[in-house]
């Protein structure tokens, strides 16, 4: 049974994007794995795990607006599962419905390259990784390396999988389309299903000599170093898409995307509310009544809060851009500080003289 996705962030199916990303929000602060010590019961660390990961994957698909349509319209994004995978509806033969203003034009140019016969290339894997970054990185952003073992562009063929001083030809197999035909007799009449060509895989060309570093593959299994540059503002849970940084495709055909999911740790001094910093701090009470200055640690650095006089318990001040930046933009949030007025438990013989007579004075 396929999920619930709108059900996973609690929300109905009528949500704006608005909504999609508060409900995010809120639950992956609530769910996020650091707010789970090891310390606690083992079945609740894994209950929220599981649930951080759903979470993560409804807020993948209703946040992307294709994936969100066809999540909508299907019940899954999922292509495959919607019946557009590489055989396509049954294996039967719509390539006369494949024209221009046909309402399979779009299915039938994802399938066959255009649905005019030509190649099919095959594109690298998309990799996957996760990384943990400082909450003061969200600040300033940050450069990270990463060292990843991935396909690779054969040094000695340049990528074409064809032996040095060798041709690439136009594959036998498949003339040169890059897919291939096959018929079958049924009793509504003969069925034909296309497939990518199995001996140049979709490319249409294959090396005349194969390279002997590649085996004619044109990329090489290597470990690199990459640098991924993590934007100031970035959220946690959020990804960052960098193109043609996942495998190499076979025999120059284009490479995949990595997709780099960013976790970001926690800082004991500071509650993120979306771009907001919120923190408390304690004030005493003649301190509140009398007013003054008190100095407040914020992400850029220690600043000066005037108290004014009378300032009642849990009074909220704010300073103005003193906040996290806002994500691809010159913009910065807000910080807000929630005044903790303490309440002395004992008093001298001369504090609570004054007490008294002040009293007296109400």
């Amino acid at each position: 049974m396929a999920k619930d996705y709108y059900s996973v962030l609690g929300l109905s199916k009528d949500a704006s994007q608005d909504d999609i990303k508060k409900a995010y929000r809120q639950l992956s602060k609530e769910l996020h794995p650091d707010k789970h010590p090891s310390t606690g019961s083992v079945q609740a660390k894994k209950d929220a795990e599981s649930k951080f990961k759903e979470v993560n994957e409804a807020y993948e698909v209703l946040s992307n607006p294709e994936k969100k349509q066809m999540y909508d319209q299907f019940g899954t994004a999922d292509k495959q599962q919607a019946g557009f995978g590489a055989g396509g509806f049954g294996g039967f033969d719509f390539s006369g419905f494949s024209g221009q203003g046909s309402p399979f034009g779009d299915i039938f140019e994802s399938f066959f390259g255009g649905g005019r016969g030509g190649p099919r290339e095959e594109k690298g894997t998309d990799l996957e990784v996760e990384i943990t970054i400082d909450f003061a990185d969200v600040v300033t952003g940050a450069t990270k390396k990463l060292s990843l073992r991935r396909q690779r562009a054969c040094e000695t063929c340049k990528g074409s999988g064809a032996k040095p001083g060798s041709k690439v030809v136009t594959c036998s197999e498949c003339g040169g389309t890059g897919q291939v035909t096959r018929s079958a007799q049924s009793f509504f009449g003969t069925i034909q299903q296309r497939f990518v060509c199995p001996r140049c895989k979709g490319s249409g060309k294959v090396p005349e000599e194969p390279c002997g570093t590649c085996k004619g593959e044109g990329r090489v299994s290597e470990t690199s170093t990459i640098e991924v540059k993590v934007p100031s503002g970035i959220h946690d849970g959020q990804t960052l898409r960098l193109r043609g940084e996942g495998d190499a495709g076979r025999t120059g055909t284009a490479a995949g995307d990595l997709y780099v999911h960013i976790r970001v740790r926690p800082d004991p001094r500071f509650e993120r509310d979306g771009d907001d910093i919120r923190t408390e701090t304690p004030l005493s009470a003649v301190d509140a009544i009398l007013g003054t200055e008190i100095p407040i640690e914020t992400v850029h650095g220690a600043v000066t809060l005037k108290i004014p006089e009378g300032t009642q318990p849990h009074q909220i001040f704010r300073l103005k851009g003193k906040g996290l930046p806002v994500l691809n933009s010159s913009r910065f949030g807000d910080h807000y500080v929630t005044v903790d007025v303490e309440i002395p438990k004992k008093l001298s013989r001369a504090e609570r003289k004054l007490v008294e007579e002040w009293k007296a004075m109400q």
